[in-house]
Order: structure tokens, then sequence, then C-alpha cells
């Protein structure tokens, strides 16, 4: 199935629900196990596409869990297969009562309640697996307590990921750097193509840090097509950061700008010299600017607007280095107007610019 994103804000219907049940007689759960870690539970199933164009079902599961000082709550998708015991009828049924186990290698979150029209609500307990406790103290991880181990399965860190991350020389991480790890995506699968693509060994820190930003595989083999290689983690998140995408490098590649340091493709994301803002300007007559000269027009605000008043005031193909003096100093189209009294451009660039610096317009 296609990666699910997104995050799907429980409904006040739906915590209407919780509320309702948690009132309600026949909630043996928690009964059954006092002193559990328990929560509420909603549920929203959705369909979803999956890679060979056929549909499933995906269910938006939310938990929460509130004790004195602490409210805690998280709300992630599922395919349906995940929630051992419930079915797609049950979810679109009226009034349905229903148990189902999300399982996971660190312990079982059970949930009971029920589903009416969609909505699905009620309480969970959580229960670890005491062999994933055992092993992960023989590997070093003391003091998985039950609230350790319930935030373990619920992100999933089982002890296949660990033995992969081991495998792949990450061993031994702690217990929030796994937490880290799986929250943002950074998986096995994932540091192998960073390996393969030259990236032997990136920090903890760093695997998260590009994921985050989407610094994908993909995205840095485009870049190595376009003919950057290797370039350091920090300077692919800056990149993504700012936008500095492959189409980006691409279009500006098209105009003739090969081969720019990553940091002066940042500079011109930063400050808006688009591959547009290129074309208009050489649209006016400006060809083959340094990057440096267009971030200066960007910085002091030299638009194609901005020139053409001025040709149309008689100053055509002013210099660059002009262009920025006068906006510098607030020489501005209704100005030149004011001074020249309509009889074109009678007064040189540099007169101009001397007028306003002493605040004169004659």
């Amino acid at each position: 199935m296609t990666r699910m994103t997104g995050r799907i804000v429980m409904a006040l219907g739906a915590l209407a629900a919780v509320a309702a049940l948690a009132a309600a007689p026949g909630l043996r759960v928690g009964e059954a196990q006092a002193g559990a870690l328990r929560g509420v539970w909603t549920a929203q199933p959705s369909q979803w596409k999956t890679t060979d164009g056929s549909t499933a079902v995906v269910v938006q599961l939310s938990l929460r869990r509130t004790r004195p000082g602490h409210d805690w709550n998280s709300s992630f998708p599922l395919a349906l297969t995940d929630l051992k015991g419930l079915t797609a009828e049950q979810t679109r049924g009226a009034r349905a009562d229903v148990r189902f186990d999300l399982v996971r290698d660190a312990g079982t979150i059970a949930c009971e309640g029920s589903f009416d029209n969609g909505d699905g609500a009620g309480h969970f307990t959580f229960t670890p697996n005491p062999e994933y406790v055992t092993e992960m103290r023989k590997q070093g991880y003391e003091g998985i307590d039950e609230e350790k181990a319930f935030s373990l399965a619920m992100h999933d860190v089982s002890r296949q990921f660990i033995r992969d991350l081991t495998s792949l020389g990450y061993a031994r991480l702690a217990l929030d750097e796994l937490v880290n790890l799986r929250i943002h995506g950074a998986s096995p699968d994932f540091i192998r193509e960073l390996q393969g693509l030259g990236y032997a060994h990136p920090s903890v820190d760093e695997l998260v840090n590009l994921r985050i930003h989407g610094a994908s595989a993909a995205y840095i083999r485009e870049l190595k097509s376009l003919g950057y290689e290797r370039i350091p983690v920090d300077g692919l998140v800056n990149l993504r950061i700012h936008g500095a995408s492959a189409e980006f490098i691409r279009a500006l590649k098209e105009l003739g700008y090969e081969k720019l340091d990553p940091d002066g493709l940042v500079n011109l994301r930063i400050h808006g010299a688009s591959p547009e803002f290129v074309r208009d300007l050489r649209a006016l007559g400006y060809e083959r600017l340094t990057t440096d000269e267009l971030v200066n027009m960007r910085i002091h605000g030299v638009s194609p607007e901005f020139i053409r008043a001025l040709r149309d005031l008689g100053y055509d193909r002013v210099a660059v280095d002009d262009l920025v003096n006068m906006r510098i100093h607030g020489v501005t189209p209704e100005f030149v107007r004011r001074v020249n009294g309509g009889k074109g451009a009678a007064v040189s660039v540099n007169q101009l610019v001397d007028m306003r610096i002493h605040g004169r317009e004659q």
C-alpha cells in the first residue's frame, strides 16, 4: 500500500461518543485489568487506493489518555488488516459492538467499544509483551516499564527493527533515538538507500533531519543526475528547507546557470530570484546577470515593473548597480517624473540619486 500521510482531527461527535461510552456499562476491558494502562479510542474508516489500483480500508485510529496533570493523544492511519478482529462491515454498520487488537512486538493495545455508521469509539487497555521486555533487557535496555513499553508499541519499535539497525552499524541506540527514527520514518530501507548513494553512516539526527525535510533518496538521485555529487547532509537539508528542487535547478541550467554551488542555489531561493525573474529581466535586455546581481536586485526591490517604469520615463538599460542605487536612495518613478517635469530623461541617474541624498528636487 502507498505510504499514508496526514492526520485526521478527532470529530466532536466521536468525542461525545467517548463520553457516553465512559459512562455506559459493559466495557469489561478496563474492569478485567484494573490498574492497567488505559485510555479511550476513536476511529474513522476511509478508502485508500493501493499501488495496484484497487482500494483498501484504512482506519484513522486516535488514542487518548488523561490523568492528573497529563493529557496525551495520538492519531495515525492503519490498514484495517492491522486491527485484529475488526471487519469493514462492522465499521460501516449501525451500532456494532466491537473488540479488536493492535498487536505490536512491544505489547498489545486491546480495544473495546462500538461503531455507528462510520464513527467508532471506546476504551483501550495496553498489555506489554513479557518476551519483548526480557529480550530488550538482555540487550542492555533496562527499566522498560509499562509506560515505556506503551511508547515503544505505539511507534512499533520492534526487535526486528533494532536488529536491522544493528546490522547497518546502528547498535545500542538509546530508546528515544529508536522512537525518533520510527516517528520520522527513517527505516532500515531508507538507510540502505543512503548507503548505496555514498552516505555510509549518517548520524541519527542527520537521518531524522533528512526525513523531516523530505531529502529522500529519490531527491538525492535527481541532484546527482544534475551534477551534484555527495552534497553533505546539512547541505541537502538546507536545499530542501529553502525549496531548491530539482525542477528549480534544471530551470536555472536551461537559462545558462550551470553548476551553481548549493549555497548559491539557497541564496537565490531565499531572495526569490526565480527562473521567472531571470526571464523577465532578459526580456528587458538584461542578459547573463551574475547570481550576486540577481540577489542584489531582489534584496533592494529592483523589479521588472520598476525597470519598465524607468524605461517609460526615458531611462533605458540602466546599469544594475545604478538601479540598485536608485532603489536604496528612494529614487522612484514618481520622483523622476516630478524632477523632469515630463521632459524625458533630462536629469542623469547620478544626479537623481544625489538629489535624493540631499533632499532636493531641483
